[in-house]
């Protein structure tokens, strides 16, 4: 018997860990058109779209009876199952797994990440870290639902267009932001997405991303970490590692980043990078 971890497609990880999970599609829509994530669209695929589409796309949550058909298997063959979605102030997919997971008591444990993508991410890397070592689906339960109150995720966005598009700040703030080179930085909070500041230009950008990870406490390096970034290129992200060296190159040798996915992107927008870490001060 072992213990599986199964996320939903929203959950953005590190290329190299991410065979090790089972992973739970959403569907994303543009207008009529409609794609299951990462299995008829790719993240690419998914940033040339909203480019190119005058239509903001939308995700719909992954149904009970996808999560059971992915429970009904693991179960079936003798192992357990910890789920990790997206936080449910986001979508209802954590309502469709708590439905699907209703028909496997003891056998499959259901955690609200209270977060989003890479953050979401470093929880899974977590909990995969905690089954190789032999915690039960139980334990790992319970241990991820006290860690994700110390999850943090901090990005800049390049572009307020899609907050506006996205109906989330006004047209007059977003053409004044654009006249002015403003880079919103955004966080989760309490399992929303919440405006943090603005600053003026990618330089002062990276400087207030910096700010900001300091002042949740600085980076506990013993757990999981991961850089993440919206679009079709990593520069601005590659940028970013090298302007905030200081942060990192004293306790890693190198940094993981992932490319953010259709959840984050569709509001953040392409070239948007983001931080998720654990919080030193808890």
């Amino acid at each position: 018997m072992s213990v599986k971890i199964v996320i939903d497609s929203t959950v953005d990880l590190a290329e190299n860990i991410k065979d090790k999970f089972t992973v739970v599609p959403l569907t994303i829509n543009f207008g009529d058109e409609e794609y299951i994530d990462g299995v008829t669209i790719t993240h690419k695929e998914f940033y040339q779209k909203l480019i190119e589409s005058d239509v903001l796309p939308t995700t719909s949550q992954a149904t009970p009876a996808v999560f059971s058909k992915v429970f009904n298997e693991i179960v079936e063959a003798g192992d357990t199952a910890v789920v990790i979605t997206i936080s449910q102030k986001l979508s209802g997919t954590y309502q469709s797994a708590m439905i699907a997971a209703e028909d496997f008591p003891e056998k499959i444990f259901v955690v609200d990440s209270n977060t989003v993508a890479i953050a979401s991410g470093i929880l899974a890397e977590l909990a995969l870290g905690l089954a190789e070592k032999g915690l039960s689906a139980s334990e790992i339960a319970e241990k991820l639902t006290e860690e994700r109150n110390n999850v943090r995720l901090i990005a800049l966005l390049d572009t307020l267009e899609y907050l506006k598009r996205g109906g989330r700040i006004s047209k007059t703030v977003a053409f004044a932001g654009g006249m002015l080179s403003l880079k919103p930085v955004v966080c989760v909070e309490e399992g929303e997405i919440k405006m943090l500041g603005k600053a003026r230009g990618s330089k002062q950008g990276n400087n207030l991303l910096v700010q900001e990870i300091e002042k949740a406490g600085g980076v506990d390096f013993s757990k999981p970490v991961l850089l993440g970034y919206t679009g079709l290129s990593d520069a601005m992200l590659n940028k970013y590692i090298e302007d905030s060296a200081f942060l990192w190159e004293e306790s890693v040798n190198e940094l993981n980043a992932a490319e953010i996915g259709s959840v984050v992107g569709t509001h953040a927008g392409p070239g948007a990078i983001a931080a998720a870490f654990f919080s030193k001060q808890g």
